[in-house]
């Protein structure tokens, strides 16, 4: 039997990425997931391969910004699967990330639809989630956050403080609901090479970013969908209240690792290092 056999679970922003992989990880040990996203035909599509894999899903289009809209996705999630006992809020509003500039010249529209979907969308989605999980006897959250929500950038204003705030909007929810048996983590990606991203990023940039991770290849959706599995998981039952990093080290190290301010191994231990790896 899976880790997830006989729970139901609502996954956001489930079309694509790492939504995706979530959606499928969770169905291939035996849950069932309903797979909400704004793209409803992308939705349909990701239930499909689920089906296709013997899995049970439900596709749901949702602007989760819509507290009606939620309350209906909740309400079909309890119709359809008897309760929600895992929830993974993923959904963010990455078309506008192009237009989230510095603090100066940030279009004020940018910030509040940015924060209407990825700070005010997950409060919405666990205020429907946590009654059905106390019914239940308890259940586990997944926040999506991100490592822009643990430094400063040069952009991305309204980003990186929509998961900053994720971060402690999940430390809140472990605090206030931890004697009800809900667990709620945040976990923050680095560099996870969607097929979005591989559309926005070229080889130069993405040689750029790499020079600052620790390990030698950028991280998969797959990579995050694992760690997020693992969170929802009775392995997991005693974490609870954390931001998890999986950066592949992006955020570990000095600031000059990338320039060779570091120490790095000498000799043969230093080709060693600096051999390509599979």
């Amino acid at each position: 039997m899976g880790r997830f056999e006989g729970k139901a679970a609502v996954v956001t922003g489930a079309c694509a990425g790492i939504g995706k992989a979530c959606a499928l990880a969770i169905a291939r040990e035996g849950g069932r997931v309903v797979v909400a996203d704004i793209d409803g035909s992308a939705a349909i599509a990701c239930t499909a391969q689920i089906a296709a894999e013997a899995g049970h899903a439900l596709a749901l289009a949702i602007d989760i910004a819509d507290a009606q809209a939620v309350a209906a996705l909740f309400e079909t999630a309890e119709r359809q699967f008897g309760g929600v006992d895992l929830l993974v809020n993923n959904a963010s509003a990455m078309h506008l990330t192009p237009r989230d500039r510095a603090i100066l010249d940030l279009d004020l529209a940018v910030w509040d639809q940015t924060m209407a979907t990825n700070l005010r969308g997950t409060l919405l989605c666990c205020r429907q989630a946590i009654p059905r999980m106390i019914a239940h006897g308890g259940g586990a959250i997944v926040n999506m956050s991100s490592c822009h929500g643990l430094s400063g950038d040069t952009a991305a204003t309204s980003y990186a403080a929509s998961k900053a705030a994720m971060n402690m909007l999940s430390a809140s929810l472990a605090t206030q609901y931890g004697h009800a048996q809900i667990g709620c983590n945040a976990v923050a990606p680095g560099l996870i090479m969607t097929e979005r991203l591989l559309a926005k990023l070229d080889e130069c940039m993405q040689t750029y970013l790499r020079r600052h991770q620790l390990l030698p290849r950028v991280g998969r959706p797959e990579d995050v969908a694992a760690l997020v599995a693992f969170l929802l998981s009775d392995d997991a039952a005693f974490i609870t209240g954390q931001v998890v990093c999986i950066d592949g080290g992006m955020l570990a190290h000095v600031p000059t690792y990338a320039d060779g301010g570091a120490a790095r191994p000498a000799g043969d231990a230093a080709e060693a290092a600096a051999a390509p790896r599979r």
